[in-house]
C-alpha cells in the first residue's frame, strides 16, 4: 500500500467499551518508506481506558502507541506511565521526544507540511477541501496549533511515520469463509461445537506481523472503493496484472463488495505509530462468502507491502498487529463462530 493517508474530551480514549458495545455496524495504506497507512464502523464515543488483551488480561487501550522504540527508527519515546496518558492529568515536567520521519518532511503528495509552514492553513475538525480532518470520534482540541490525540500522552510529539496532523484515516476489509472439509462440508470445532471461520490475512513487510489487510483512505475517495482497492492490491497482487486480469478481477471483486456487510468498528485506533499529534482511525468491515464460491475462483497472491498471504482459522490463539485481534474477535462473536476452546468466554463480549 503506497503511503496515503474528540472540542474536548472528557476522559481518555477506550476501543475496549467501544468494541464491546458494537452492533451491526462497520484501514489504510502503509507506506514501507513511511510505514504511514494500514487499518473499521459503529459510530460511538470512547470514554474508559481500560481494553481486553489478547490474553484475556485488562491493559491501557493506549499501551501500542507508548511502545519504543518508534516504527522505522531507533527514537525512544519519553515514558509516559498508565496513570499519566490522559491529558486530564496535570503533567508540568512532561517532555515528549519530537520525531518526524525524513520520509514525511520529503513532502510526499499524502503528507502534510509542518505546522511552522506560512501557506499550510489546514482546516481542523472539518472536512478541508478533500482531506477529511475530522475524527471518527468527534471533535479533538488543538493546542499550540496541533491536533491533540484524543487518547492521551504518548511521549512523541511531531507526526512520525504519519503523513496527516490529527487523524489518519484507513480502512480495513475483512474477508472471511466458512472452513470447509474436502466435501465441501463446514468444519465445526470439537470442542464450542461452533463453525470455524477463516479470514485473509496478510504478513506485512515493514513489521513481519500478521495482519487484516488494508490501508489509508485516498482524499477524497470512499471508504467502500478503499476497502476493494486495498484488498486486491494486498491479497490478491492486482497491481501487477494484465489490463485483461485487472478487468477479470475487478468483476469477482465487485460481486464480493457488493453484497451485504458487517461494519464492525469505526475509531481510533491504538497504533504504533501514533503520536500526541497525529493518529490512526480506521473503518473495519466484514464481507463474508457465505457459500465460498466468490473466493475460490480468487487465487491468493501477496502483493504491494504484503510479504505473504493465506487463509487463517479465527480463534482466541491469534496474534496480529495493532488492534486487529480485536476486530476479528467481533467477527467472530457476529457470525456465531468458533472462537476459544472455554465455552464461558466464548464470543459473550470483550
Amino acid at each position: 500500500m503506497a503511503g496515503r493517508f474528540l472540542g474536548k474530551t472528557l476522559a481518555t480514549v477506550s476501543l475496549s467499551v467501544a468494541l464491546a458495545s458494537v452492533t451491526l455496524k462497520s484501514f489504510g495504506r502503509c507506506s514501507i518508506a513511511a510505514c504511514s497507512n494500514s487499518f473499521s464502523s459503529c459510530g460511538f464515543h470512547l470514554n474508559s481506558n481500560m481494553m481486553s488483551g489478547s490474553d484475556g488480561t485488562k491493559e491501557n487501550s493506549h499501551n501500542k502507541a507508548r511502545t519504543s522504540p518508534y516504527p522505522g527508527s531507533k527514537v525512544q519515546r519519553s515514558q509516559v506511565p498508565n496513570e499519566k496518558v490522559g491529558w486530564l492529568v496535570e503533567w508540568q515536567d512532561y517532555n515528549p521526544v519530537e520525531y518526524t520521519a525524513v520520509s514525511v518532511l520529503a513532502g510526499p503528495r499524502w503528507a502534510d507540511p509542518q505546522i511552522s509552514e506560512s501557506s499550510f492553513s489546514p482546516k481542523f475538525n472539518e472536512k478541508d477541501g478533500h482531506v477529511e480532518r475530522k475524527s471518527q470520534n468527534g471533535l479533538y482540541e488543538i493546542e499550540n496549533g496541533r491536533p491533540r490525540n484524543p487518547a492521551g500522552r504518548t511521549g512523541l510529539v511531531g507526526r512520525g511515520l504519519l503523513g496527516r496532523w490529527g487523524p489518519n484515516h484507513a480502512a480495513d476489509p475483512i474477508i472471511t469463509r466458512w472452513k470447509r472439509d474436502r466435501s465441501g462440508n463446514k468444519i465445526t470445532h470439537p470442542i464450542s461445537g461452533k463453525n470455524i471461520l477463516q479470514f485473509v490475512a496478510i504478513k506485512r513487510k515493514d513489521c513481519g506481523e500478521w495482519a487484516i489487510p488494508g490501508g489509508m483512505v485516498d482524499p477524497g475517495e470512499k471508504i467502500s472503493a478503499t476497502l476493494k482497492r486495498e484488498f486486491g492490491e494486498e491479497a490478491l497482487n492486482s497491481l501487477q496484472k494484465s489490463g485483461a486480469e485487472k478487468r477479470e478481477l475487478e468483476e469477482k471483486l465487485h460481486k464480493l463488495f457488493s453484497q451485504e456487510h458487517l461494519v464492525i468498528y469505526k475509531g481510533y485506533v491504538d497504533d504504533p505509530r501514533n503520536t500526541d499529534n497525529a493518529w490512526m482511525e480506521t473503518e473495519a468491515v466484514n464481507y463474508h462468502d457465505e457459500t465460498g464460491e466468490i473466493m475460490d475462483n480468487l487465487t491468493l497472491e501477496a502483493g504491494d507491502d504484503a510479504g505473504k498471504v493465506k487463509w487463517v482459522d479465527i480463534s482466541d490463539k491469534l496474534k496480529l498487529y495493532a488492534s486487529h485481534f480485536q476486530f476479528i474477535k467481533l467477527v467472530a462473536e457476529k457470525r456465531d463462530a468458533h472462537w476459544s476452546e472455554d465455552s464461558e468466554t466464548d464470543c459473550h463480549g470483550l
